[in-house]
């Protein structure tokens, strides 16, 4: 009787055992309920993975302790580039030497007899310093540009508005009553001093003032192109840019035509490739004036700018002024953009390369990527007009020139990813 009574009660047992496997396997389907959850979240955890990702770098943006050192090593090669590129040239001058001069200059002690002095402090060292304020601009101009189109593909020169910057330029020097004079300054025929002539505060004033007027009638012609249909899709906003800027192009070479001076004509046929070699103490005048302004202004709306790569809604929703923030940016990258095109003719596709370059090593946050992009396009622009000075024996590249040799494959690239996901 004990053995039947325990069996009953296994065997009551075992219903509810086995009524505690139905429980189970209602948790089981509640288990089941709750696979699916997870499987939802396990597609949100594979997000960031590499075969889902965004074409664009998203690696985790170093610290600001990790950032300043960045910028520590590139004003370190920066200062190494320009060391080198007042040192190197035809007549090769010693580093230590180069210092002594810029020391002794800086100093007040007037020039000592001989040629070092001349080359290093009236030839070289504006030239290298005008290499740095250039590449610089164009850094900030492209990081400006891509932020305000939220385009990776912008860029100062394929959008057309160095076009338009250069025909403003072309038209005040062939047409302009005083332009002509200023063409003395601008290919350095005006003195070592660079005194008088286009560079001086007058002329390169007038002649920043008209490639301005030129960059900022481009930019509003490829803007308008760009947003019929709304929104800007990449392959639409080059192809407005390239067709804007070949339009101008043409303009600007007619201008030209109608130069009666054959040397005049050579000579800015040159310098619309981008040339530094008229730079003097005084071409300085306004990109040292224009390039830290820019940067100051940019930096200020850094947090904006990351808002509005984000979109109009979500920039709108944090509180940015978006349509007065789209303005502020035409009028600082157009007047940068005619500040350095007076100064050194159209030089392709820094604009490009510099913010690609950056974005890798610090990420898209503005506040890091703005003075980092000033610093690599400065060092870029220095090691390049190296190379154009010295490439070839009596001979002076073009600056455009290399950089188009570099920043071409820079843009294929960037165009095959951004079609590639079809964007």
């Amino acid at each position: 009787m004990g053995r039947l009574v325990a069996g009953r009660a296994r065997t009551d047992a075992g219903p509810a055992g086995t009524g505690a496997r139905p429980a189970g396997t209602g948790a089981g389907p509640a288990g089941t309920g709750a696979r699916p959850a997870r499987t939802d979240a396990s597609p949100a955890g594979t997000a960031p993975g590499p075969t889902d990702e965004d074409p664009g770098p998203t690696r985790t943006p170093p610290s600001p302790a990790h950032t300043l050192w960045i910028a520590v090593g590139l004003l370190v090669a920066l200062l190494v580039a320009l060391t080198a590129a007042v040192s190197l040239g035809a007549t090769d001058i010693a580093p230590g030497e180069v210092w002594s001069v810029v020391f002794r200059r800086l100093g007040g002690e007037p020039p000592r007899p001989g040629t070092d002095d001349l080359i290093v402090w009236q030839l070289r060292v504006p030239r290298a310093l005008l290499a740095a304020l250039v590449g610089a601009g164009l850094g900030l101009v492209g990081t400006a540009t891509q932020a305000l189109v939220r385009n990776p593909l912008a860029d100062p020169y394929l959008l057309g508005i160095s076009n338009g910057a250069s025909l403003g330029a072309v038209a005040a020097m062939v047409l302009g009553a005083g332009a002509m004079a200023g063409m003395d300054g601008l290919f350095g025929t005006g003195g070592a001093g660079g005194s008088g002539g286009a560079f001086g505060l007058g002329g390169g004033l007038g002649l920043s003032l008209a490639a301005f007027a030129g960059a900022l009638t481009a930019f509003a012609l490829v803007w308008t192109l760009a947003r019929r249909g709304g929104g800007f899709a990449p392959l639409r906003l080059v192809l407005a840019g390239v067709g804007i800027g070949q339009f101008l192009a043409g303009f600007t070479s007619y201008l030209v035509l109608q130069a009666g001076d054959e040397q005049q004509t050579r000579g800015v046929l040159f310098w619309l490739m981008g040339s530094l070699g008229g730079a003097t103490w005084g071409t300085l005048a306004l990109p040292v004036l224009a390039v830290p302004a820019g940067l100051l202004v940019l930096q200020a709306r850094a947090r904006a700018l990351n808002a509005l790569t984000m979109g109009d809604e979500t920039a709108a929703s944090v509180g940015v002024d978006v349509v007065r923030l789209r303005r502020l940016l035409f009028v600082v990258t157009s007047l940068l953009t005619g500040v350095l095109v007076a100064v050194s003719g159209a030089i392709a596709f820094v604009g490009l390369m510099v913010p690609h370059l950056c974005r890798l090593i610090v990420g898209g946050d503005h506040r890091r990527l703005l003075p980092l992009a000033a610093l690599t396009g400065a060092l870029l622009l220095v090691v390049v007009d190296i190379v154009c000075r010295t490439a070839m024996d009596g001979q002076e590249l073009p600056v455009g020139v290399v950089t188009a040799l570099i920043g071409a494959p820079v843009l294929l690239y960037v165009l095959d990813r951004r079609l590639g996901v079809g964007a």
